[in-house]
């Protein structure tokens, strides 16, 4: 399975390592992804996703419901709950 987020789909990042004598080499840049579980009190039902450290701290904010709801609307949901 990808390293993905499951509700936003943001994945890794290419780009370069810089050396101090500024050599470029390239690298990728992985999201902080966190596999978390979830209760979910309109379905009555626990879900398990694999969400990124930014997509976490927006799921405390709003709650985990509004931010399903939007990502259902979005089109970015990657795994159906």
């Amino acid at each position: 399975m990808a390293r993905k987020d499951d509700i936003t789909g943001k994945g890794a990042q290419n780009g370069y390592r810089s050396s101090k004598s500024n050599n470029k080499t390239k690298h990728k840049f992985q999201q902080n992804l966190q596999k978390k579980k979830f209760y979910v009190p309109e379905e009555d039902k626990w879900v398990t996703l694999k969400v990124s450290a930014k997509t976490l701290r927006t799921i405390n904010k709003k709650g985990i419901q509004a931010v399903l709801k939007e990502a259902r609307e979005k089109g970015t949901l990657l795994k159906e709950v």
